[in-house]
């Protein structure tokens, strides 16, 4: 190995070194502010926002060395993705502390302690994102990219969990009073923060090992109307075929009807839309199922009359169209070109 080869794996070694540091001193910090929180311990609380410095001063730090290596190696493949990543990766250690500091601010101000089903809850949820942290680095640090592919299936899990959570807090079994809900709510929010930052870092070390960028993402959209015999399945196939990039989507009705509104498919055919493949679909979503649609569209009325309860992350909008009309002649339902 040559003396320039040494001085850069010398060089590399030490940004390592460093985010390690980093990573295990955050992972720590939010253990500690967890336990801080459940236990009603104020003074470790206050030592957990204290350390938060320190760790702000080592990121600041690894920046620092990484700016010098790109100036000083002038890297490229390889070497170039693994310290934009450890750059990225930096930042999401930084925030994940910043979480933790967060957690510990709610903390001290509660009026007690958790109790019962949200404290099991709290203690879930922080175990899980803990978990999927402690596997992320793990990842990184070993440039392993399928335990970081692996790892990154746990935030879905984490993020339905934190979906059912405002149902939770303000139901009477709580226990809370308003400004506690709210506390624990931001509590909350900041454990499923931390799960989708261990999932960036898991895309961080994927993209460092093999150079694979994330997909695009898209929006998840599910039509509806009455029995989806006619106006969901018009807006689902002008969707598909319009937008293909931007979205997946689906279609279903309050309802089912027995067969595709004939009228329906025959206008469609007449414009390039192929249905005969189509039929209706009742609306049979699992909670879970639809906690993972972006934007859910009504055409015939409002949502909540379909969906009584919205998913917190999802969109709801409504189009109402009105019915399908009936007895139209070819005059009235084709375009003169």
């Amino acid at each position: 190995m040559s003396h320039y080869e040494q001085r850069l794996e010398q060089d590399l070694n030490q940004i390592r070194e460093q985010v390690a540091e980093v990573a295990e001193r955050v992972e720590v910090g939010l253990k500690d502010a967890m336990h801080a929180l459940l236990s009603g311990n104020r003074k470790m609380a206050y030592a957990t926002i204290l350390g938060d410095l320190p760790i702000n001063r080592r990121v600041r730090r690894i920046d620092q060395l990484c700016h010098s290596f790109i100036a000083l190696h002038l890297p490229s493949a390889g070497h170039l993705r693994l310290i934009s990543s450890v750059i990225r990766t930096n930042i999401e250690l930084e925030r994940i502390g910043d979480y933790a500091v967060t957690i510990c601010r709610e903390s001290v101000q509660m009026s007690q302690p958790p109790q019962g089903l949200l404290a099991d809850k709290l203690e879930l949820i922080s175990e899980e994102s803990r978990l999927m942290l402690s596997q992320a680095i793990k990842a990184f640090k070993e440039g392993n990219a399928e335990a970081a592919k692996a790892t990154k299936g746990m935030a879905a899990q984490i993020d339905h969990a934190f979906s059912s959570t405002f149902s939770d807090l303000t139901s009477e079994e709580s226990g809370c009073d308003l400004k506690d809900v709210m506390r624990l709510f931001n509590i909350f929010h900041r454990l499923e923060r931390v799960a989708a930052q261990a999932k960036n870092i898991c895309e961080e070390t994927i993209f460092a090992v093999t150079g694979e960028t994330k997909a695009p993402k898209v929006y998840r959209i599910l039509f509806l109307d009455e029995d989806n015999s006619g106006l969901s399945q018009m807006a689902e196939a002008i969707a598909q075929r319009n937008y293909p990039n931007s979205g997946r989507y689906i279609s279903a009705g309050r309802y089912v009807a027995t067969e595709l509104n004939p009228a329906v498919t025959e206008f469609m055919q007449a414009r390039g839309f192929d249905l005969s493949q189509a039929h209706p679909k009742p609306l049979e979503m699992t909670a879970s199922e639809l906690n993972e649609l972006h934007i859910i569209i009504s055409l015939q009325g409002a949502v909540k009359n379909h969906i009584p309860e919205i998913p917190f992350h999802t969109v709801a909008m409504e189009w109402d169209v009105g019915i399908l009309p009936t007895g139209l002649n070819p005059e009235q339902t084709y375009q003169r070109q």
